[in-house]
């Protein structure tokens, strides 16, 4: 339960403080504690196991326990276990022997299998992350070698770590029934760089600033300024000509009138602002799109100001806060739609609303937690970390949905339509096949695809294998790219569908931005198959259950995007349009 605190302290408050091994500052003679984080596969970033799983020994010193001190860590599987090993601020050890290991046929088989599958192993000094490979196969893969001297170099500007580097060394060939003595050694040097700048060795300029990066960023804005005006100039001339034409029939007489040819979005104006079909669903996913919009802003705005990366989990833990501070945003938008649309059952919308994304998330991450467990990965969340989770969303986002739902219903939940809607609905027309609203659907999401899809490569990369992604500016644009883009579609989307005189534009505009997801989706098995070389259950169904999650609310978000402007679209429409 003591990371279970630490954990909601550190939600709650935001809390960036550091326990006294943390406070980046040493004095001279001072311990410094190397810890000890996970081993696993190289190949699967996600399938990490506890340093100690594999059979090495740990160093005389006495040992230090180490707690989660934010959400993230604990839900990302960091590990830390003390390694014994004696290191002093400024003090160089020279070569020690700090452990021997008794190699028998069992360690023996273990340390041969992590060989053969390139297992490496990460630890962390005063936060600095550093990365060692366990050992190698000869060129035949018959005989196995393990790397058993860690030396250490360690860089200081004047009382602070600015730099790590680990070079193994001493290869020692595997044989049973034999004792392996591991070593180490510290070479403390002085170094030049800054410590706001000791992050900077880990990112890879070179990747993220690559001229195919800007070039997508580029092209990506030339087609939102090519949409946008290609749609400000087939909408205003097409809706200046209906709004003449209608004009003109209204100077018409009524015999006139009945032998003219009326056609057009005007013909559904007594229907297009009939409640969409199950508006409780409808509108808990507007309201929880709202909210994922509002999560995304606000974290990658953040993310530009704080370096996260420097902190173990601290994106995560981030976003976790932020999406529970940002519940009113659900409860506002979801409960307002679902008043404006005569909704009467409001606690179940409420409840729906606030649960969607979360009961999305944990059923996700409970059914890989199974895989998990069976397979003893670090990965495995904890019984504290649920609990801290469940309180999260029944103390924290619930009630804060609550008041937004309250608000939203007070505040604009009255049905204040440009139009009145008729009591019995008119018959939808036979229209093209291509006018059909499924068609609209799947095709509505390849333009917002399209303009995100090089960005995915490089979020992927970043979360899938070992890149630091730290160009948040980048996102931002690609953000504000993809809602335009989304609103231009959808509106296009719509504007066809009204004037073929069919008024189910709800569903049809949110499903038509939302499909973007599918095709994410569907990217991200090219990804897997064609990009990275992972494989087992573990790694496997990590990546694809993960995939959905986040194609799914990345559909919700867009989908919400593209039924808000939308909305604003054909409200604008119909209120200039002279209606008897």
């Amino acid at each position: 339960m003591r990371s279970t605190v630490f954990g909601l302290c550190a939600l709650f408050l935001l809390s960036r403080g550091r326990a006294d091994e943390h406070q980046h500052t040493y004095h001279d003679k001072e311990e410094v504690v190397l810890w000890m984080n996970t081993v696993g596969p190289y190949h699967n970033r996600q399938e990490t196991y506890k340093y100690f799983s594999l059979p090495f020994c740990v160093g005389s010193k006495k040992s230090i326990s180490h707690y989660h001190e934010t959400l993230g860590e604990a839900l990302q599987g960091v590990e830390l276990e003390f390694s014994g090993l004696d290191i002093k601020f400024k003090d160089d050890v020279m070569q020690t022997t700090y452990c021997e290991i008794d190699l028998d046929k069992l360690r023996r088989d273990a340390f041969v299998y992590a060989i053969k599958n390139h297992y490496w192993y990460q630890m962390y000094i005063d936060d600095l992350p550093i990365w060692g490979i366990v050992g190698e196969a000869d060129e035949n893969g018959e005989d196995h070698y393990l790397w058993t001297y860690k030396k250490l170099e360690i860089g200081f500007n004047g009382d602070r770590i600015v730099d790590v580097n680990l070079t193994s060394e001493g290869k020692v060939k595997l044989v049973p029934n034999t004792k392996i003595q591991m070593s180490y050694s510290v070479k403390w040097k002085k170094s030049d760089v800054k410590f706001e700048d000791r992050f900077d060795k880990y990112l890879d300029p070179s990747f993220f600033q690559h001229r195919i990066h800007w070039f997508s960023i580029f092209n990506s804005f030339m087609m939102v300024i090519f949409l946008v005006g290609l749609v400000s100039m087939i909408l205003m001339r097409t809706l200046r000509k209906d709004y003449a034409r209608y004009s003109k029939e209204e100077e018409m007489d009524d015999m006139d009138r009945d032998l003219g040819d009326e056609y057009g979005w005007k013909q559904v104006h007594g229907d297009v602002f009939r409640p969409s079909s199950h508006p409780l669903i409808f509108s808990s996913l507007i309201g929880s799109g709202c909210q994922i919009f509002s999560v995304s802003l606000i974290v990658i705005v953040v993310a530009m100001i704080e370096d996260l990366y420097t902190e173990r989990g601290s994106m995560l833990s981030t976003a976790i806060f932020v999406y529970a501070a940002t519940s009113p945003v659900n409860g506002y938008f979801g409960g307002s739609l679902y008043a404006r649309q005569g909704g009467r059952r409001w606690i179940k919308q409420m409840f729906v609303g606030a649960f969607l994304i979360p009961a999305m998330v944990c059923g996700t991450a409970f059914f890989i937690n199974f895989i998990a467990i069976y397979y003893h990965a670090s990965r495995a969340i904890p019984f504290g970390t649920m609990v801290a989770v469940c309180c999260i969303c029944f103390f924290v986002i619930l009630p804060l949905n609550l008041v937004g739902t309250i608000l939203g219903r007070n505040l604009s939940g009255q049905p204040n339509f440009p139009c009145r809607v008729n009591a019995v609905p008119r018959p939808i027309p036979e229209k093209k096949w291509f006018m059909e609203p499924a068609v609209i659907v799947c095709l509505g999401g390849i333009l917002p695809f399209g303009s995100i899809f090089i960005e995915m490569y490089f979020i992927f990369t970043s979360f899938w294998a070992y890149k630091i992604y730290y160009v948040y500016g980048f996102m931002m644009l690609v953000l504000v790219i993809l809602c335009i883009v989304t609103v231009c579609v959808t509106i296009v989307c719509t504007y066809f569908l009204l004037n073929a005189e069919d008024y189910r534009w709800q569903w049809t505009s949110f499903l038509s931005a939302a499909s973007t997801a599918i095709y994410v989706y569907m990217y991200s098995f090219y990804y897997y198959f064609f990009k990275t070389k992972m494989y087992g259950l573990f790694q496997t169904s990590f990546y694809f259950g993960y995939m959905a999650v986040f194609s799914t609310a990345l559909g919700i978000m867009c989908g919400a995007i593209g039924y808000m402007g939308t909305s604003a679209f054909v409200r604008k429409i119909y209120t200039n349009v002279k209606i008897d």
